[in-house]
């Protein structure tokens, strides 16, 4: 502030008295930039990304919102699942991706924490809310027992047994309306393997089942077999786990939670073998098929779908800020959108957007090579684990569009440096039918 101060009176003795407030030196935080979306009735609508970067001509990253997509792709969840699909919110729990699953008709959602509750109820008052995060705060849990309705809470530790039986006496709840699930630890093949931090293992299972049977409350079992699922088999595995325990408790289960895992389709390093990405319906069908073989075709099914539902709604469009031999620094990294891209186990399709403004052009367009990324905080560990394979044309000015990165991209920015990617355009054209994708973007998104 000293140093503003100094700046006017330097400009009132080379001009003399400032009346126009508007001239002043005003504090840099005054000066950023205003998203072009406020309300999702007010975001510009374009056919593709291409259209939007080539009339923004944006310095700042812009999130490409398909709507048409997010909601195709919950309904042809929904309709393939028998059971009752719970949205996880916190893969994207932005106003606008609630608010357009809402409409669709998703009418339960998966949550962990207040502000998830509220921004569920915010778009949709009457939906049902699952409480599946297995370790809660006390005062969390009276919330969402009085204020928002819970009847469904996860667990796996018989000290949250007694933080929820202290919330359902003080606000004189029958324990028979409240579900208990028993969060199992299973272990598969994913992208990521969820069972290091929660679930319980099948014997102390057995007792949290029965305890809470003894009690009163209802009984579930749920389990994650975790996210973007390599093997299908981690499904039968979990199953049987869940059928162990249930036999043992001898104890009546109402309710059986798959959790998540459904892949999500994305792209692949061009120096290996496409992956075959399972059909979504069809993987849904096994599951089904093996619950029913492991005997629990007379429990309701829950499943958190959330990769599967929100990767494919979102692209992103960032800019290339400077080339450097074959490194490239964009206006987006590890602290905002591409926030866990140190491991790469998830490759993201990407389509370079050469500016039309840039007359020459060093390279071979045809040539594919790696570069190396660099995000746009100075941070020095602001650099992706793993190279984008672009064109070698690309430069300092370009585009690049990183395709299906609804998922755990918007959820995971951080204000760091000052950066903050809050831009939103709407986008009518798929990102598979936009074109080609002329290059990959080997980054990676988080769990379900």
């Amino acid at each position: 502030m000293i140093l503003l101060e100094l700046l006017n009176l330097t400009f009132e003795r080379e001009h003399g008295p400032n009346r126009d407030s508007n001239v002043k030196f005003a504090p840099l935080a005054c000066r950023q930039p205003e998203p072009f979306w406020r309300n999702k009735s007010d975001m510009d609508t374009f056919k593709t990304a291409r259209d939007a970067a080539f009339a923004l001509r944006p310095d700042q990253p812009v999130y490409c919102f398909r709507p048409t997509v997010l909601s195709a792709d919950a309904l042809a969840f929904k309709s393939a699942f028998p059971g009752k699909t719970a949205y996880a919110v916190k893969t994207n729990g932005e106003p606008m991706v609630l608010e357009t699953l809402a409409k669709a008709g998703i009418d339960c959602f998966d949550v962990a924490s207040p502000a998830e509750f509220a921004a569920v109820r915010a778009v949709a008052p009457k939906a049902e809310l699952l409480y599946t995060h297995p370790v809660k705060a006390q005062s969390d849990i009276r919330l969402g027992l009085e204020t928002y309705g819970v009847r469904v809470l996860a667990l796996d530790h018989e000290d949250e047994v007694a933080k929820i039986l202290r919330a359902v006496h003080g606000l004189d709840l029958d324990p028979e309306e409240i579900t208990l699930l028993v969060r199992l630890a299973v272990r598969g093949h994913a992208a990521y393997e969820l069972s290091k931090k929660f679930g319980a293992a099948p014997g102390h299972a057995v007792e949290l089942v029965q305890r809470i049977a003894r009690i009163g409350f209802r009984v579930g079992l749920c389990f994650h077999v975790g996210s973007q699922v390599e093997d299908t088999d981690t499904y039968e595995r979990a199953l049987a786990s869940a059928a162990w325990v249930r036999s043992r408790s001898g104890a009546p289960i109402t309710l059986l939670d798959i959790g998540g895992g459904f892949p999500a389709p994305y792209g692949h390093d061009p120096r290996q073998k496409a992956p075959v990405h399972p059909d979504t319906a069809a993987l849904i069908a096994e599951v089904v098929e093996e619950a029913r073989e492991w005997g629990f075709d007379d429990v309701p099914m829950v499943a958190e779908p959330g990769r599967v539902i929100v990767a494919r709604c979102f692209s992103l469009i960032v800019r290339v800020l400077l080339k450097k031999g074959r490194r490239i620094y964009i206006n987006d990294g590890i602290w905002a959108s591409l926030s866990d891209s140190w491991t790469g186990k998830i490759t993201l399709p990407a389509r370079l957007l050469p500016d039309p403004a840039r007359r020459r052009h060093n390279g071979d367009p045809q040539k594919v090579v790696a570069f190396k990324v660099c995000g746009a905080t100075c941070d020095s560990v602001d650099i992706l684990s793993r190279p984008f394979f672009l064109p070698e044309t690309v430069d300092t000015g370009d585009w690049i569009e990183i395709g299906h990165i609804g998922a755990y991209s918007l959820a995971l920015r951080t204000r760091f440096n000052g950066f903050y990617p809050d831009t939103f355009v709407e986008v009518t054209t798929p990102f598979e039918a936009a074109g080609p994708a002329e290059s990959f973007a080997s980054v990676e998104t988080m769990a379900d």
